[in-house]
């Protein structure tokens, strides 16, 4: 039987948080008091540690990958992704368990990981490829290939310090696709290019497995898993609940995020952000402003975001998108995009809402991630935060409903002669 390409073993991972903060002391005030009063000084480095809450990032984790599989890892916030993908990268190390790696590993996890700021993106190449273990020829004879593949020929000898987050990630996937690791690990990193950028991404990925490498691959996209991966693990909680076909897996995530969604805002405690706001409730509108159940294709609908703020805050910034039941996105909604400045929100309580005059998406049910900033700085973000039932209509008026896709377009058509005029 094959050498796993990977093999985990009892894996767990505990993190200490929280606890009372410690008071900055020199070196002379320490010693000083630990000579003084070494018994209460124990005591209380004790009483200290014993306060700090514990985590479990990973309970007891085991599995094993055959060269040449593409495996999806998928779970919710705080499942235990992103922590086994950094053992598994060398980056973390376990509080318990183990995992073996047969072969050399290049991965993607965080936007600019592995790279020095300081450094060009020329030099971070040869940088990430004599980590790799490779020689500078064998890097050479690669290096047309990642600069053409990240695209970001007139940069590459600027400081990556400079870079977007799109030119990190282009220029991170296109090193770690080209110096041929037999192990590529994949976060949902991707998510930060553009919609070409990832199709191209993909395919290198299916192309990687097509010729013997192994690739785990952690997405909220399902239909990218689905696409690209033959098996799936599914993390719950940092547990290891379903090991199975990736088509069995994204079943069972898909039922768990309808289970998350049908919680109330205020009771959620996977949400990321400073907490300066809060949403705290989502609703319809009608363009009555009547509450209504739901969406109807082609009818005004409001949706309808309320708000705890605990600050006055300053350039605020709300966007949400909506997604089909496989978790691709189907449309996004922000105030950028249509010029809204938020520039000034009183502390209190208050709602945002969104206006779509002719709501153009077909009957079903769809969910969405929520998405509040100021000033720059992450308030309030919330996965799988909302969810809404769409009826299909006569969008057009014209009692025809042929077209199969999920966006109707508010068309208009006219017949024209060659020098423009309309027939």
């Amino acid at each position: 039987m094959a050498t796993p390409a990977i093999r985990v073993e009892g894996l767990c991972k505990e993190y200490a948080i929280g606890g009372p903060r410690s008071i900055a002391r020199s070196l002379r005030e320490t010693l000083g008091e630990m000579l003084a009063l070494p018994a209460k000084t124990l005591a209380s480095h004790a009483t200290t540690a014993a306060a700090q809450e514990r985590f479990w990032a990973l309970r007891d984790v085991s599995f094993e990958v055959q060269p040449g599989e593409v495996v999806g890892i998928i779970g919710g916030n705080g499942a235990g992704k992103s922590t086994l993908l950094k053992i598994l990268s060398r980056i973390t190390a376990p509080t318990r368990g183990r995992a073996e790696l047969h072969g050399r590993l290049a991965s993607l996890l965080e936007v600019g990981t592995g790279f020095h700021p300081e450094l060009t993106g020329r030099e971070n190449i040869f940088v990430n490829g004599a980590i790799l273990g490779l020689r500078r020829q064998e890097i050479e004879r690669k290096f047309d290939a990642i600069v053409s593949f990240a695209e970001i020929e007139r940069f590459i000898d600027t400081p990556v310090k400079r870079y977007s987050s799109g030119m990190y990630v282009r220029l991170a996937f296109a090193i770690a696709a080209h110096l041929d690791p037999d192990i590529l690990v994949v976060d949902e990193v991707l998510a930060v290019g553009d919609a070409a950028f990832q199709r191209k991404c993909l395919g290198t990925m299916q192309e990687a497995a097509g010729s013997g490498r192994t690739v785990l691959f952690v997405s909220h996209n399902m239909a990218a898993v689905q696409a690209l991966c033959s098996r799936g693990l599914f993390l719950k909680q940092g547990k290891l609940a379903l090991d199975a076909s990736a088509t069995d897996v994204i079943s069972i995530h898909l039922e768990s995020v309808g289970q998350l969604v049908s919680q109330p805002l205020t009771e959620r405690k996977d949400r990321t952000g400073d907490g300066r706001l809060r949403f705290v409730d989502f609703w319809l509108e009608n363009d009555d402003g009547a509450r209504v159940s739901s969406a109807i294709l082609g009818r005004t609908t409001i949706l309808c975001f309320s708000y705890r703020s605990n600050a006055d805050l300053e350039r605020v910034y709300v966007a949400f998108d909506l997604r089909d039941p496989t978790g691709e996105a189907v449309t996004n909604c922000n105030t950028a995009d249509v010029g809204q400045d938020f520039s000034r929100l009183n502390a209190g309580t208050g709602v945002f809402r969104c206006r779509l005059d002719r709501f153009p998406i077909r009957g079903g049910r769809y969910t969405g991630n929520i998405y509040c900033s100021a000033g720059g700085e992450v308030c309030d973000f919330l996965k799988a935060g909302i969810q809404i039932d769409v009826e299909d209509a006569d969008f057009y008026g014209t009692g025809s409903l042929r077209n199969p896709c999920r966006v109707m377009l508010d068309q208009r058509w006219s017949r024209g002669a060659t020098d423009g005029g309309a027939r």
